[in-house]
């Protein structure tokens, strides 16, 4: 049952309260991985022992509800996972896993590697950049991103913007539930809350970066040899986001907002 493994220490919650990210190793297991990297390639239309089908640095690929993808995102180490950060209850199990940004060896920008937080609401607008994120997050518990294959520094990794959902918090808390559009941010905040601070989302197949909804981050170029697959999914909430509690009973995600306003 979820909550009866812990998956997150003490320290593993503060720092993803703090720096707005946390790492879990082997989170699924490498056979999920290789069995959904088969699926993954003969989607791709690529051949994996044929290196002149790799045209193009990025094939997005949607979501896969095939059994390697609904186990790896509901490990019960990951259930855990989720109940430590979001609370018990208060997610939505997920039936598969998307989208896949593959992304293959080819040092060429594709024009997608800006820096950005990922928008949860106003998905019916036709134009992305019109798509909003709110205070309250409504819409996304958590961003999570699963490595289904070896990711080194060289392989394209995810880069992260160390504690910019803080500041994220402190830049949406005047919009109110109307929240901003990604438009609005782009006009408002071109540096997209640098704090100085960068990670990369490294680590071996079957690593999990479970991040917070407001986390700033951004692809790269792939300077590597090896083909890149990553889902990079939200984590839906079963009930919304609170950051005003009359029980005081917050979870992680919630707190790290109001730590956020608190250090205004």
């Amino acid at each position: 049952m979820p909550g009866t493994l812990p998956a997150l220490s003490a320290a593993q919650i503060d720092q993803f309260i703090t720096q707005g990210f946390v790492r879990l190793d082997n989170a699924f297991s490498a056979d999920l991985a290789e069995r959904a990297r088969a699926i993954l390639w003969a989607a791709t239309g690529c051949n994996q022992n044929d290196r002149s089908t790799w045209t193009r640095p990025v094939v997005w690929l949607g979501e896969f509800s095939q059994p390697p993808f609904r186990e790896a995102a509901n490990t019960p180490l990951l259930q855990s996972a989720y109940d430590q950060l979001v609370g018990e209850n208060r997610w939505l199990p997920r039936g598969g896993l998307g989208t896949f940004p593959v992304r293959f060896p080819i040092p060429q920008d594709n024009g997608d590697t800006g820096w950005h937080v990922d928008a949860s609401f106003g998905h019916d607008a036709p134009d992305f950049l019109d798509w909003r994120v709110n205070v309250s997050s409504k819409g996304r518990a958590l961003l999570i991103l699963f490595l289904f294959s070896d990711v080194g520094e060289d392989d394209a990794p995810t880069r992260i913007r160390v504690g910019s959902h803080l500041e994220v918090a402190r830049y949406l808390v005047p919009a109110g539930d109307a929240g901003k559009s990604l438009r609005d941010i782009l006009t408002e905040r071109p540096d997209w809350f640098d704090t100085g601070k960068e990670a990369l989302a490294t680590g071996k197949a079957g690593t999990v970066y479970l991040c917070h909804p407001f986390l700033v981050h951004a692809a790269q170029v792939h300077r590597g040899q090896s083909v890149k697959f990553m889902a990079q999914p939200p984590l839906l909430p079963r009930v919304p986001l609170q950051i005003d509690r009359t029980d005081g009973d917050y979870s992680p995600v919630e707190l790290a907002i109001r730590v956020g306003l608190d250090s205004q």
